[in-house]
């Protein structure tokens, strides 16, 4: 089988950290120019510049505050001056807060439903007029959206809006070629939990591995693997669908 994207052209949304570096570096390997953003100087930003420099190609790491329409559009513009299409978005970047519900004040559930709903909402809408045929849309969902979580019910309502948004984009734009999905990810152990003091993660993988049918936790590289997938012709019959990166977890 093939997973070779020679000469695709990507964006991946918030691609400096976790899943979606994982996801940057993922489809520049495989061929792909990509552009990724960021909303902070970090450590991670360089880091990841070095390496898109090692790998080879047409890449670029700007940053952008996505929670914001104005960086949106200009993004967007970014993208279309540098790679001239877009054969495969990512929505990946996203935020989450924990809050009790009746503490949820509508400057938070705005900063939240912003940047995982509507940042994405603007990224593809931006991206139609150089979005070719037969690209993909990957939307980067959770597992929590099915279930729910205390404390997150700005978070989760925002995960669950993106399954019905891209799926009604699917059929609005089937008959273009043009697919659109999510991935669905249960606990990914990313750099956060370096982040964390020992005994939280520790606590965080005693919790969840026995949750999920293959007993531990996933990787960024896992995810992005999925994504390689749907971002080439191996997937051409997949559209509309949420698919679970969870371990089996339940």
């Amino acid at each position: 089988m093939d997973f070779s994207l020679e000469g695709k052209k990507a964006l991946v949304t918030g691609g400096t950290r976790g899943i979606g570096r994982a996801v940057v570096l993922a489809l520049a390997r495989a061929g792909a120019d990509v552009v990724t953003c960021y909303r902070q100087e970090s450590d991670a930003v360089a880091s990841l510049e070095r390496e898109l420099k090692e790998t080879g190609g047409n890449h670029h790491v700007l940053r952008g505050d996505l929670a914001d329409p104005g960086e949106v559009a200009r993004l967007l513009r970014e993208c279309r001056a540098r790679l001239g299409r877009l054969d495969v978005i990512v929505n990946n970047a996203g935020a989450i807060s924990h809050v009790p519900y009746a503490e949820l004040t509508l400057e938070e559930w705005q900063r939240i439903l912003n940047t995982n709903l509507t940042a994405a909402h603007l990224v593809i809408q931006h991206a139609l007029p150089f979005l070719s045929d037969q690209a993909s849309v990957i939307n980067i969902g959770s597992k929590s959206s099915e279930v729910g979580i205390p404390l997150r019910a700005h978070y989760t309502a925002t995960k669950a809006a993106l399954r019905g948004l891209t799926r009604s984009l699917a059929k609005e734009f089937g008959g273009t070629g043009r697919r659109f999905n999510v991935l669905a990810a249960g606990v990914i152990e990313t750099e956060a939990f370096d982040a964390m003091p020992p005994e939280r993660a520790a606590e965080m993988r005693k919790r969840y591995h026995p949750k999920t049918a293959l007993g531990r936790l996933g990787r960024p590289d896992e995810v992005a693997g999925a994504v390689l997938w749907l971002a080439g012709d191996l997937s051409s019959y997949v559209t509309g669908a949420t698919i679970a990166v969870d371990g089996g977890i339940s």
